[in-house]
């Protein structure tokens, strides 16, 4: 009788290159979301109202499912897409607004507002292409198992 020890649990489409390369990706569009925001925050702290918190949690959160994703965890994609969808809307919106400091009355950003505009509209593209890549990830199906046992015979299994 095989023991439980013997079963040998494979991932066979974790082994494919595209898979390898999705990961690959997802992980370096999470972390540069990561960065950008990071520059934004500190660059504008003196600047930002109320948003400060929210910035600060999405980039440890990014920081976070990037980990995860790195170590396969396709359950984390489905969420990195959401997030970056309610990311993409805030950037869109928060863009423009750092072009139209230049009214008298506004304190100025440790970082040019055009700069600060600039690396905020750059989060838009960057979002989408992680929805995309996230989500063609989440369709590769890395959770599947496959059960390999010393006899050779195998059995499928989904995680």
């Amino acid at each position: 009788m095989v023991g439980e020890d013997d079963v040998v649990i494979e991932h066979p489409n974790r082994d494919k290159a595209a898979s390898k390369t999705t990961k690959a990706i997802v992980v370096l569009l999470m972390l540069v979301s990561a960065a950008l925001v990071t520059i934004v925050t500190v660059g504008g702290w003196d600047t930002l109202q109320g948003a400060k918190p929210l910035q600060i949690a999405y980039i440890l959160i990014y920081l976070l499912i990037a980990y995860y994703i790195a170590r396969w965890r396709s359950g984390m994609l489905p969420v990195a897409a959401a997030l970056a969808i309610v990311l993409l809307i805030f950037a869109a919106v928060a863009g423009p607004e750092w072009f139209t400091r230049d009214k008298e009355g506004f304190t100025d950003p440790t970082i040019d507002e055009g700069t600060l505009g600039l690396l905020t509209l750059i989060l838009v593209p960057v979002q989408a292409l992680l929805i995309a890549f996230a989500m063609q990830g989440f369709s590769q199906q890395w959770s599947v198992e496959v059960e390999r046992h010393p006899d050779g015979t195998t059995r499928a299994a989904t995680a």
